[in-house]
């Protein structure tokens, strides 16, 4: 059960339900109801996020070494040579869930496992790496509308450009998270763009705005911590805004009219917040 439970904090499974949302607000997107298909996109969207997760701490592992020393590779709960096989296996295994879908979805699942490992592989120093991360999330909308037989249409792009963005912002925070501190301030302006998206559908979906306003509320309040700079702000603020994902998969849930699926993004939110009190998001 210990090694179980370090294996769950290198894949930051708290965060695991924003990934379940970013699947619910492309499924919204294309129109699909949900089903058993979206189940199973969901279980291989899940892989390959705690792919990434785990893979991450294998890649990073000489550096943790030095800045991180009771990460659990370098504090040794955990051997170096299980986590690169745990990584690559929930990868492939992410990939051939996907796979089912046809050759178009395998595609797409290709272009997200090989971001994820660019990202792992080359975030250290690299002044795109936030976007490459943004990518990531965009890709899963993506993945998902292709393996529900959707077409990508105008709506899901934007959402998932918006969705890049926001987390493009709130990985530049996370890199400060090591610093206690935020020494740039202007790529966190990319965290409104998923409430920009949203707005343009406000005339014809009103019940969007309570949605953009509850997304506004948990990203000001981030905001108000980092700015407070009182010991531990940086991590939580950062915690609060990788659930709030599940907040902008809310907004472009209801863009399409799902309040049903907007609303479970919302309840996911929820389970973020309280899993991160578990199992740190960060």
């Amino acid at each position: 059960m210990s090694k179980l439970g370090t294996f769950l904090r290198l894949a930051r499974v708290s965060n695991l339900p924003t990934v379940w949302s970013n699947v619910l607000a492309a499924t919204a997107l294309t129109g699909a109801v949900f089903d058993d298909y979206v189940v199973l996109v969901m279980l291989a969207a899940s892989l390959l996020y705690t792919a990434g997760m785990v893979l991450n701490d294998a890649f990073d592992q000489k550096i943790d070494a030095v800045e991180r020393p009771t990460r659990p590779i370098p504090s040794q709960k955990v051997s170096l040579r299980s986590v690169w096989i745990v990584g690559i296996a929930m990868l492939i295994c992410g990939v051939g869930v996907f796979s089912v879908f046809g050759l178009e979805t395998t595609a797409a699942a290709l272009a997200l496992a090989a971001a994820i490992v660019v990202y792992d592989a080359w975030h250290k120093g690299n002044p795109i790496a936030p976007f490459i991360m943004g990518l990531c999330r965009a890709l899963v909308y993506i993945a998902t509308a292709v393996a529900l037989s959707a077409l990508l249409t105008g709506p899901l792009l934007l959402a998932a450009l918006a969705l890049l963005a926001y987390v493009a912002g709130l990985t530049f925070a996370a890199k400060e998270e090591s610093f206690d501190r935020v020494r740039s301030w202007w790529p966190l302006a990319l965290l409104a763009l998923p409430l920009l998206n949203g707005l343009q559908y406000a005339s014809s979906e009103a019940a969007v705005l309570p949605f953009i306003a509850l997304t506004a509320g948990a990203i000001a309040l981030a905001l108000h911590w980092l700015r407070r700079r009182a010991p531990g702000d940086v991590g939580r603020a950062v915690s609060l805004l990788i659930a709030a994902i599940a907040l902008c998969d809310a907004i472009a849930a209801a863009s399409a009219g799902r309040i049903d699926m907007a609303l479970a993004c919302c309840a996911l939110f929820v389970v973020t917040v309280m899993s991160q009190r578990t199992i740190p998001g960060t």
